[in-house]
This record gives structure tokens, sequence and C-alpha cells, in this order.
């Protein structure tokens, strides 16, 4: 199984703050029509450089997928990124993978 951390930042370019209602709405018409089955939402705060060198401090939220490897569930998170990034104008989407042995 591979497990995806994806850290999506909440701040939009010039202040404003990704609102609840908005990541709901990406959540249910994005993320999990490509992840039926499941998947985990936690909020977080973190930092990072941007590329101008600006250290960013903002809220985030973190998506865990956990999901058989295949070609077409990296292409569906490619595209959960890339809507992410166009619908909210930001810079980019952290992802962290690695592989696990799970059980249930």
């Amino acid at each position: 199984m591979v497990p995806d951390d994806l850290y999506f930042g909440l701040t939009k370019p010039g202040g404003e703050t990704i609102s609840e209602s908005e990541w709901q709405e990406l959540v249910k018409a994005v993320i999990t029509p490509r992840f039926r089955e499941g998947l985990t939402v936690l909020d977080g705060a973190g930092q990072f450089l941007n590329c101008s060198e600006i250290m960013i401090r903002e809220n985030s939220k973190i998506v865990i997928l956990i999901y058989e490897s295949s070609p077409a569930k990296n292409q569906a998170i490619h595209e959960i990124i890339e809507t992410y990034k166009r619908t909210f104008l930001q810079e980019s989407v952290l992802r962290a993978t690695s592989e696990v042995k799970v059980s249930f």
C-alpha cells in the first residue's frame, strides 16, 4: 500500500484565507470522487519559504490517502493538486509518499 500525505496551505494570495466551506466543497467535488475508498483530513499549522525566499506561516489541511499503487491513483493525486493550485492560486501542495504494510 502507498500512503500519500498532501499538505494544502489555506492562505490565498493577498492574505485571504480559504474558508471551511470552500475546503469542504473541494473535498466533496474533487478529492472524494477520486478516493471513494476513504481518506483522512487533519488540521495543521505550518511554515515554508516561498519562491521569493519569504517565510510563510499559515494554517493548512493535511489529507492522508492510503491506497494500492497504480498509474490511475497517481494521476488522481496529480489532478487533485493541480485543481487546488488553479482554484486557489496556490504555488504548491506538498506531497509526501512512502510505502507501508497495513491491516484492518
